[in-house]
Formats: C-alpha cells, sequence, structure tokens
C-alpha cells in the first residue's frame, strides 16, 4: 500500500483515460508504475488520506484506490483503520506522519518513506515533531528514509535521522536545458513575471504581490501571471486593493504540459518560499531551468548550493519584498546578467540530476536481494554526502 496525505490518483486516472493532460508531475509515470508492479503483487493500493469523498475503487489498471473523505488530522484512528482493514504487507508513506510510521513498528510491516519535504524550524513544538518522526524513522522497521532532493534528505539527518537509511530520489524527467536555447532576455515589452504552486503566504505569493506593487510605483512595467489553486479569493481580493488588476492575472490550475511552455514564454520564474514552508526541492525550479527563464527566488535553506546568486539565480531575503522587486528589476534591466542566468540553466541542472528514481526505489525494496541492497546503500547520504 502506497500512503499519499494528498493527491488523488484515482482522479489522475481519469484525466488520463479521458486523454486530459497531468495536473501534477509524475503521476501518469507513477500510475502506469504502480500498474506494472501490481502484476507480480497480490495486490497493490494507494491510500488518498485527504479527498473530497470516500471511496474504494478497483482500476481497470489493476491497482486499488482508496480516498478517505476527511482530513487526516481530524481523524488519525479512523485513518489507521482503514489502512489496518487493507491488512498490507508492505507500506510506502509519503507524508512524515509518525503515527502511520508507528502503526506500521507496532504490527511489523516492512515500510519505506518517499518523502518531498524539509525539516526545518526552531522552537519547542518543532523539536518535538522532529524527534519523534526521527524516532519513527530510524526504527528497524523502517527500512529506508527517501526524500526528494539532497537538501531536503540533509534536513532529515539534521533532525536525527540515520544517513545510512537516508536516500535521495527524483522524478524522471523528460525535458532538459538542451532541449531550448539561452535566452536574450525582454525586448521592448513588459517583463513578464510567472508563479506556479501553490497559492499560499507560506509560499511567499503575499510577497510578490507587494514586489509587483513596489515595481508600479516605480514605473517598471511588468505583468505577473499565478498558475495554481489554493486561497484564490483571498489573494485576488489584495490585489484589487492594490489596484493591480492589470498587472496580475491568475490562471488557476494548469495542465502540467503548459508550465515549461508558459515558463519559456515568461521572463521571469519566481519562487519566493517563505522558510516556514517545507520545500523539498521544487519541480518548479527544474522546470524553469529546462525553460531557460531566470530564476528569482528566495533564500530558503532547500536552494542553497544550487541557486547563487548572480550565478545561476537572484536570490533575496525571504519576505523581503522590497528585494524580491529589486532583484526582478536588476533582472530585467541588464541584459548581460540575464543571458548569464539563462546560459548557466543547464549547468544547475545537471548538478540537480539524482539517479534514484521513484519506481525503482520501490521496486528494488520490494525484491531484497543483495544486490538491491547494495544498490541502495550505494545512493544513500553516507555515500552522497559531498554530492
Amino acid at each position: 500500500m502506497i500512503v499519499l496525505y494528498g493527491g488523488d490518483y484515482r482522479e489522475a486516472y481519469c484525466r488520463m483515460v479521458a486523454g486530459d493532460g497531468e495536473i501534477y508531475h509524475g503521476h501518469r509515470y507513477a500510475i502506469q508504475s504502480i500498474a506494472q508492479m501490481a502484476e507480480s503483487l497480490e495486490e497493490a493500493a494507494v491510500l488518498c488520506c485527504r479527498s473530497a469523498e470516500a471511496y474504494d475503487e478497483i482500476l481497470d489498471i489493476g491497482f486499488r484506490v482508496i480516498g478517505t473523505g476527511f482530513i487526516p488530522e481530524d481523524n488519525m484512528p479512523k485513518l489507521l483503520q482503514i489502512i489496518e482493514a487493507f491488512r498490507p504487507t508492505h507500506l510506502v508513506v509519503r507524508s512524515p506522519m509518525p503515527q502511520v510510521l508507528e502503526w506500521a513498528i507496532r504490527h511489523r510491516i516492512e515500510t519505506i518513506t518517499l518523502l518531498a519535504d524539509s525539516f526545518l524550524g526552531r522552537g519547542v513544538q518543532p523539536w518535538l515533531r522532529h524527534r519523534r518522526l526521527a524516532r519513527a524513522l530510524n526504527h528497524s522497521q523502517i527500512a529506508w528514509v527517501g526524500n526528494h532532493g539532497r537538501n531536503a534528505c540533509r534536513s532529515l539527518q539534521a533532525i536525527g535521522v540515520k544517513p545510512e537509511k537516508i536516500v535521495p530520489w527524483d522524478w524522471p524527467h523528460t525535458l532538459s536545458p538542451k532541449d531550448f536555447p539561452a535566452k536574450q532576455g525582454p525586448q521592448g515589452r513588459d517583463g513578464q513575471l510567472l508563479y506556479v504552486g501553490t497559492v499560499s503566504q507560506a509560499k511567499g505569493v503575499g510577497d510578490l504581490i507587494e514586489a509587483v506593487a513596489l515595481l508600479k510605483q516605480q514605473h517598471v512595467p511588468v505583468h505577473l501571471k499565478i498558475a495554481g489553486d489554493g486561497n484564490l479569493e483571498a489573494f485576488t481580493q489584495r490585489v484589487a486593493q492594490q489596484q493591480l488588476q492589470d498587472q496580475v492575472t491568475f490562471l488557476g490550475r494548469i495542465p502540467h504540459s503548459s508550465i515549461v511552455p508558459l515558463m519559456r514564454e515568461s521572463d521571469v520564474v519566481a519562487v519566493p518560499s517563505r522558510h516556514c514552508y517545507p520545500e523539498g526541492f521544487p519541480l518548479t525550479l527544474y522546470e524553469a531551468l529546462c525553460a531557460r527563464t531566470p530564476i528569482v527566488a528566495s533564500d530558503h535553506p532547500m536552494f542553497r548550493g544550487y541557486l547563487e546568486h548572480g550565478e545561476t539565480a537572484m536570490i533575496f531575503p525571504q519576505k523581503d519584498s522590497k528585494a524580491l522587486a529589486n532583484c526582478i528589476h536588476k533582472l530585467l534591466s541588464y541584459h548581460e546578467l540575464y543571458q548569464k542566468l539563462s546560459l548557466n540553466s543547464y549547468d544547475v541542472w545537471k548538478r540537480l540530476q539524482i539517479p534514484v528514481k521513484w519506481a525503482e526505489f520501490i521496486e528494488r525494496w520490494l525484491t531484497p536481494s543483495e544486490v538491491n541492497q547494495a544498490w541502495l546503500r550505494a545512493h544513500s547520504l553516507t555515500v552522497n554526502q559531498d554530492h
């Protein structure tokens, strides 16, 4: 059983059958991979812990999909009952839910994690959460601890998870910067800015809107497109209050296949995440690098070591709208800087590549030969600490 916090694979499969594009990167790949694995298993299931309605169905592609119909934090005992009713022999836990891990430990269920989270934050409450999670992840019943991206894996080590258990993983990427020429910068038009992701304060959307307001005051012509869902009503009101309706457009949720072309059409991709948001390594950054569209990003710890100010991106201190506006203005004003960042995209993209892919991780764990165990050990954080 694969336990997801969100991400409705039933909906994703229906979109596939209807010929619609996937909304989230990796859904088609994951669904096809699970179906292939299910052929050699007694039964495979994907549990969506947070779904709009309850359901339990077997897709004609060959595996079961289950939706809880509730928010897991509101009823963790019921969530554990749903897992127990399936009677899994193996669990793949995709979200840092210590209650699920502790259940697996008590019932001696073979378990791995495939997370996409960072573990930051100071104070008593984050320390207690992280201590509980690390204790569960270090238990021998949890065979491997996967996390999306090397920096996110290092954040697990920082909270006490054993590095020899931690394995960085990634999705396959069908596009690379080699598919596009470097960009020259905007030529005689308003600067086109793009944000892709969850529309929330923690993701820095409010800071980005404030930066657009500052640029407008400075008579710097820009237009921002915001693609994604979230708290759209509140941010739409904010845009109206600041009289930015001509400068900001909300696109809502768009098909994943539209993202790289939209980035290619844009002049700047903004990734203004605040430190409180538990980024793993955002797919938005991979996609912006593929499109060779220069990035303006916050100084989020998960971006360190890859995004370097003035060389591979423009970096500003989190929550600082003025600094964000200045980075955008400078990037749009200096064509040599713009061209350098676009040209350097390929080198950054290459350094970000991780050999362990989502499906191969699961497949090698499910077949516990010495060869497969050695392969996973060879890609652990202990061996790859300096990458």
